[in-house]
C-alpha cells in the first residue's frame, strides 16, 4: 500500500475560489520531449479523450501553452524529486499556466512512476479527484507533460483549461 501511495498522489487541491475548480498536480518536464516522453503524452491525451467522450464530454484539444506548463512542472519534479502540486518558487498550476501564456486554467493532475499511458490514466480514473478533473465537461483544452528523472522514473503533469 505504501508503494502505491508513493507512486500515485491522490491529492486534489481546490483552486482559488475565483476559479472554482479541483486541481491535481503533475511532475515537471524538459522543454523538448524525448521520443518516448512524446509518445506517452500523445497516448495519454488519446486515452483521456476516450474517457471523456464515453461519458458525454467533448474531446479536449491539445494546447501548446498548457503542454509547456505541464512539461515544465514535470521536469521540475523529475529534477528535484519533489512530487507536489506546488512547484518551482512555490508556484501553483494557475501561475504556471498563465506564465506559459494560457489565461483560463481549470485543473491539474499529477502522477509518477507509472510505466505506461494506460496505467497512469487508469490510476487517475480510479481517484475521485483526478477523475473529476478529467470528466469536467467545462474544460476544453489540455496539456500533458511527461519527463523521466535521471533514475528513470516518469513524472506526469496534466493541465486543463477552459
Amino acid at each position: 500500500m505504501r508503494n502505491v501511495l508513493r507512486r500515485f498522489a491522490v491529492a486534489a487541491l481546490l483552486a482559488p475560489a475565483a476559479i472554482g475548480a479541483a486541481t491535481m498536480i503533475a511532475s515537471p518536464a524538459e522543454a523538448a520531449p524525448k521520443a518516448s516522453e512524446q509518445a506517452l503524452q500523445t497516448e495519454i491525451n488519446k486515452l483521456i479523450n476516450v474517457q471523456r467522450t464515453s461519458k458525454g464530454c467533448s474531446a479536449l484539444t491539445v494546447n501548446a501553452a498548457l503542454t509547456t506548463a505541464a512539461r515544465g512542472h514535470s521536469a521540475w519534479m523529475a529534477q528535484t524529486g519533489n512530487f507536489s502540486h506546488t512547484g518551482k518558487s512555490g508556484s501553483n498550476f494557475v501561475a504556471r499556466s498563465k506564465a506559459a501564456g494560457y489565461a483560463k486554467p481549470s485543473a491539474e493532475n499529477i502522477a509518477w512512476g507509472y510505466r505506461s499511458a494506460a496505467e497512469v490514466v487508469n490510476g487517475w480514473m480510479k481517484s475521485p479527484g483526478h477523475r473529476t478533473n478529467i470528466l469536467n465537461c467545462k474544460s476544453k483544452t489540455v496539456g500533458v507533460g511527461v519527463v523521466y528523472s535521471t533514475g528513470g522514473a516518469p513524472y506526469y503533469t496534466q493541465d486543463f483549461g477552459y
